[in-house]
């Protein structure tokens, strides 16, 4: 699942991105309101967790503004202010949640998972393919009775896939989707960890259910072997 972080606190943005990708987030990170609002309009962020108090566009202004350009991803302020003014004031601007600082990360990993469960209402939380099963809420995945261990990134590019059973994939939108938001690495990166799929889900079980389209991206079919 990815994640964008708006804090302009540095080391706390950066410890944010540390614990959540330990837990298998994808985190992308901006320390100003307006990067923070280019980067939620232009990726399909699963959660936004927001400063208020932002250089630039404050946190409320930038919250303000997705909810005006229709973006509807879920939406976890945080700020210094405890006042329940100023929390009727972020839930009103369009905020989902609100949690004040200094904050217990326990508790603000188990509202970001309570909040991308709620965007999840409307996709399916488990995606089958022939006898392929993934599990978005438990992260694990199944071919058969067998369950298939998978790294983070390998399940993140399987369910990019998966969403979309028989589609071609293109490469750049996978990296769009799984890795960092400016990633600048080698863009084989997405072709290295779907040889690694083919190992775990295909080769062990005798199928071709992963397939590359040369030039294009990837599909994921229904192949029962």
């Amino acid at each position: 699942m990815r994640v964008l972080v708006v804090e302009d606190e540095l080391s706390l943005a950066r410890s944010l991105r540390r614990g959540l990708e330990a837990e298998g987030w994808t985190v992308d990170l901006a320390h100003d309101g307006r990067t923070g609002l280019l980067l939620a309009r232009e990726h399909p962020y699963r959660v936004v967790v927001l400063d208020v108090m932002l250089p630039v566009l404050s946190g409320l202004r930038v919250c303000a503004e997705l909810r005006r350009a229709g973006v509807t991803t879920p939406v976890l302020l945080l700020t210094a202010r405890d006042g329940e003014w100023d929390e009727a004031e972020g839930l009103d601007t369009g905020a989902d949640d609100y949690l004040t600082k200094p904050f217990s990360y326990v508790v603000l990993t188990a509202r970001l998972r309570a909040l991308a469960r709620r965007a999840e209402v409307r996709r399916p939380l488990v995606h089958e393919v022939a006898d392929l099963r993934l599990d978005t809420a438990t992260r694990r995945c199944h071919r058969g009775e067998r369950e298939v261990p998978l790294t983070a990134r390998e399940f993140a590019v399987l369910q990019c896939l998966a969403r979309r059973p028989g589609e071609v994939v293109g490469k750049d939108e996978t990296l769009d989707e799984v890795w960092p938001a400016g990633y600048s690495g080698d863009p084989n990166v997405v072709e290295v960890h779907v040889s690694a799929l083919r190992r775990k889900i295909d080769a062990p079980f005798d199928r071709h259910s992963l397939l590359t389209v040369r030039g294009v991206g990837y599909r994921l079919v229904a192949d029962r072997g």
